[in-house]
């Protein structure tokens, strides 16, 4: 059987994250890629934060369609899944913009058993009270961001 794992074509498990996906750059979302998702997978969601600033949440994407194996574009618009809202206050991908040193970004995805089918814009603690008893296992992706000063 497949492990459940994601990656993304930008930055390997405990690398840098390119400026391009920061605030210091175009501030856009990379491109992941994850496989060996669980059987009985109907839908993934996913939680970008930052464990050096107290869990930041960074993105939030939910009902993300399911199955075993699967992938999202760089860049992916607001409007083109559902998405929840991020500790910047608004719903989409907000990259690393860390006041100081270097942070680590977890990128999570959850496989899950149905869809959240969460209206407006929730948020990463909503998403987790929504996915209670439909996560069917996770996986985790950690980049690294230090600004250039």
């Amino acid at each position: 059987m497949a492990r459940f794992v994601l990656r993304s074509p930008s930055f390997a498990e405990g690398e840098a994250i390119p400026v391009m996906h920061s605030c210091d750059g175009e501030d856009l979302s990379p491109a992941l890629a994850w496989e060996g998702a669980p059987a009985g997978t109907q839908a993934f969601a996913l939680i970008v934060d930052d464990p050096d600033a107290r869990g930041f949440v960074h993105w939030v994407a939910y009902d993300i369609p399911g199955a075993r194996a699967g992938e999202l574009p760089q860049g992916v618009a607001p409007a083109a899944l559902p998405q929840g809202r991020t500790d910047f206050g608004r719903s989409g991908y907000g990259g690393p913009c860390p006041p100081s040193g270097t942070h680590h970004y977890r990128f999570t995805l959850f496989a899950l058993s149905g869809k959240l089918l969460a209206t407006g814009s929730p948020s990463a603690a909503d998403v987790r009270r929504a996915m209670g008893g439909l996560v069917l296992g996770e996986t985790t992706l950690t980049g690294t961001y230090t600004r250039k000063r």
